[in-house]
């Protein structure tokens, strides 16, 4: 569904929704941003979207973070989400197997840490800077990795609404 913001706001509000479920794949958010709509510009839809996100409880969160591959790991499917995704991890496509290998480990070690997948705004991003993030974060406890699961996820978003709006 490639739709620009006119169109997005004619849109019924369960194909809303389902276009909404590629940028971030809480249905609780999904909801929210598709109820306020009619959006007057982009800015405003992006506006909303953080104030719906920050609102998550952390279980919606989770429902999101489920969406999402491990670094270094290409999701799968023919879907908008799954082809953003692979775009969004590109940085990973250079990445030597000793990165590759080390950032499996820390995949494992975070999600044995925290419980969920290690989340990034992957995009522009080399395999090397995701490594260096994901060693950083896993010194965080839990509450302040919490708050960055929160930043990278809402940064996410922004750049997949911004596609969705484009029809990329």
């Amino acid at each position: 569904m490639h739709v620009a913001l006119d169109g997005f706001n004619a849109l019924a509000a369960a194909d809303a929704e389902a276009g909404l479920l590629a940028c971030c794949a809480s249905r609780r958010w999904a909801a929210g941003v598709a109820a306020g709509r009619p959006y007057a510009d982009a800015e405003a839809l992006r506006s909303a979207s953080d104030a719906f996100l920050a609102a998550l409880d952390w279980a919606d969160v989770e429902e999101a973070l489920a969406a999402h591959p491990r670094i270094g790991e290409r999701a799968r499917g023919a879907g908008r989400e799954a082809s953003w995704s692979r775009g969004e991890q590109s940085g990973m496509d250079a990445a030597e197997a000793a990165v590759r290998e080390s950032l499996a480990a820390g995949n494992r070690r975070y999600e044995e840490r925290f419980g969920h997948v290690f989340l990034i705004c992957a995009t522009g991003l080399g395999a090397g800077d995701m490594l260096a993030a994901l060693e950083r974060r896993l010194g965080n406890d839990a509450a302040a990795e919490r708050a960055v699961v929160r930043e990278e996820l809402g940064k996410i978003v922004r750049l997949r609404l911004d596609k969705m709006l484009r029809g990329s």
